[in-house]
């Protein structure tokens, strides 16, 4: 089930100057609460970030700071989440004849005391990229109240 979907906002560490301080999309899936049927699932919750224009800051360069805040806010067990950067595909060049293509990518991080440091990023390749993006299309919006 899907618990979150909006702009996320995080604070830097500059102080009044705000530095490193950025907005990303974050979409936050509990595969728990959803129609699992009984499934055990090592890494229940699947967090995806990725870029919005407006931003100052890339998630890619935050990453740790990201996770960090995202594991605080919604008190998710670092490691039970599986979190991942959202690359959409790019099309560039004088005539568009340029494509990066979408890309998934796993971050895995070291924890010391709260806090998410040395990011290893690994790209998602099919079958778990697919099912990435099968979770993503069939998530039910997030419960309020």
């Amino acid at each position: 089930m899907l618990i979150y979907d909006d702009i996320f906002s995080w604070e830097g560490w500059g102080g009044r100057l705000r530095l490193a301080s950025g907005e990303c999309r974050l979409c936050i899936i509990d595969l728990e609460k959803g129609d699992a049927k009984g499934l055990a699932h090592l890494r229940p919750i699947i967090v995806i970030v990725s870029d919005i224009p407006k931003s100052r800051m890339s998630v890619r360069s935050c990453t740790g700071h990201i996770a960090t805040r995202v594991a605080r806010k919604f008190n998710i067990d670092p490691h039970r989440m599986l979190y991942i950067e959202y690359y959409p595909e790019t099309v560039y060049g004088d005539h568009k004849q340029h494509i990066i293509p979408e890309k998934y990518d796993a971050v895995d991080f070291t924890w010391h005391e709260g806090r998410a440091i040395k990011p290893k990023w690994r790209t998602l390749k099919p079958p778990v990229s697919d099912m990435i993006k099968t979770i993503l299309e069939n998530a039910t919006k997030p419960e309020t109240g």
